[in-house]
């Protein structure tokens, strides 16, 4: 690693002081995209200069960023290769269903030649890049370009996979992970952890670990990226269960830098006058302080229909007010509207809201008529909940939504909602319960005020930003040496 990266220089240095070029390239989740362009906007701050690569319906559909990055951040457009098995003008998770991300994988291979001629011409000093990209790091290093793999999730799931070693292994179909491997804490974590799958999202992890249409599996990109890279830098922080950080320097020999947990800032201007806006906080400023559950389970997850049955009775059987944000399935060409059971909405109308379009998520949970959210635990979703000091009702889907759901609950900030072990399914009395526990029991008085607690580690910007500050002099002090 030293003999490849230049050691720490001195303040003052004038290497030191030169402006970096990096290069942020995310997978195609807005749930990935959105935090690497936070990342960027930090980074840019400090007079380096980004250029962001992504597809162009992608980079069209990004919030506005602030002028001030105008001469800092450039958009670089790169095509996405049409291929058999994803739908037309698909070109993020969110347009597809899950059966069909592989075929996006697939096609995002395809960009390797355009995004290889960009390098060559641009020669950066960084590339920051995701998981999927695993031809990338070849390239770079072969280009002389330094290399990170950005972990847009916690260290217990990255951790939880093992070495990048293991990872590439997963493609021997010699010796692919079985189920009962994704059942208990793995081997190599060396502390007490509650860390582990049910039987249903066991099976999601078996087959990540299989090689897909893409002609390898999701770990086995992973692994080769990780392998790739000099340092490795996670979205996770020292504060709340810092072990799993060192395990992961521990696992794979290499710098592993916290960006903190890079807690959003609610905007106080831009929603004021949007309608949908004035609408949701008249009906907030109604209820009682902390008296509200708010109900979203991320822009990307599948929910069925008897799932949505399921929860729809339990909200109504918990007798608490809620704000439910219930958007339309992943995909393109899904046209199947969303249906409620018959009565739902007149029989909740006078506490409760079914709502069928984008809200600004951040200013609802900073409303003081909050008291829970119910959450499918992205790791994002999961930080906007507690930075705000927000209980958590939990009813994870899939990825690393299990694991985070089972520590969380064992750091007593939330419960999970009862599920079938074996095809994850769960009933209106399950997540009745979860929500009355959480929001009025008193057995849940002791998980309101640890969630509570939370918000001095998950809301503290000042302690998160110092993070992004020493990842940045990293950057600075250990560019590599350019003949």
């Amino acid at each position: 690693m030293e003999t490849q990266l230049v050691k720490s220089i001195a303040n003052g240095d004038e290497s030191n002081t030169k402006k970096l070029h990096i290069v942020m390239f995310p997978w195609l989740a807005f749930g990935h995209i959105i935090p690497f362009l936070e990342l960027s906007k930090f980074i840019a701050l400090k007079g380096h200069k980004i250029s962001f690569i992504s597809t162009p319906r992608n980079i069209d559909r990004l919030p506005k960023i602030p002028s001030e990055f105008s001469n800092s951040i450039t958009f670089v457009k790169i095509p996405l290769p049409k291929i058999d098995g994803l739908p037309k003008d698909a070109e993020a998770t969110m347009d597809i269903t899950n059966e069909e991300i592989i075929y996006l994988k697939k096609a995002m291979d395809g960009m390797e030649k355009d995004v290889t001629n960009f390098l060559e011409k641009n020669s950066p000093d960084w590339i920051i890049q995701d998981f999927a990209q695993y031809w990338l790091a070849p390239i770079s290093a072969k280009l002389g370009i330094s290399r990170i793999f950005y972990g847009i999730i916690n260290a217990w799931f990255i951790s939880f996979l093992g070495s990048f070693e293991n990872m590439i292994n997963t493609n021997n179909c010699t010796s692919p992970p079985k189920l009962e491997d994704f059942l208990v804490p793995p081997k190599w974590v060396p502390f007490e952890t509650k860390a582990a799958y049910r039987l249903h999202e066991a099976r999601w992890m078996v087959e990540s670990s299989q090689k897909n249409v893409s002609g390898v599996s999701d770990m086995y990109r992973n692994g080769v990226t990780i392998e790739g890279a000099n340092a490795i830098i996670i979205r996770h922080c020292n504060e709340f269960e810092g072990q799993w950080l060192k395990l992961l320097e521990d696992l794979h020999h290499m710098p592993v830098l916290p960006t903190g947990l890079m807690p959003p800032i609610v905007e106080s201007s831009s929603d004021e006058k949007n309608e949908s806006w004035i609408s949701i906080k008249e009906w907030l400023d109604e209820k009682p302080k902390s008296s509200v559950v708010y109900v979203a389970l991320g822009s990307e997850v599948t929910v069925g229909q008897s799932e949505i049955n399921e929860l729809a009775r339990g909200l109504e059987l918990s007798g608490s007010p809620f704000f439910w944000v219930l958007r339309k399935s992943s995909g393109l060409g899904n046209i199947d509207p969303i249906v409620l059971p018959d009565g739902f909405e007149e029989r909740t109308k006078d506490r409760g809201i079914v709502w069928k379009s984008w809200v600004p998520q951040l200013k609802i949970l900073s409303h003081e008529s909050i008291g829970g959210f119910l959450t499918h635990c992205g790791w994002s979703s999961t930080i906007e909940g507690l930075m705000f000091g927000h209980p958590l009702i939990m009813l994870p889907f899939l990825v690393d939504q299990g694991l985070n759901a089972r520590i969380l609950e064992d750091k007593g900030v939330g419960v999970e909602v009862p599920r079938n072990e074996e095809n994850g399914s769960y009933t209106s009395n399950s997540v009745a319960n979860s929500v009355k526990l959480v929001m009025v029991g008193n057995d849940g008085k002791l998980i309101r005020e640890k969630a509570k607690e939370m918000s001095s580690i998950f809301g503290n910007k000042e302690l998160q930003d110092k993070y992004i500050e020493n990842l940045i002099n990293f950057l600075e002090n250990h560019r590599k040496v350019k003949n």
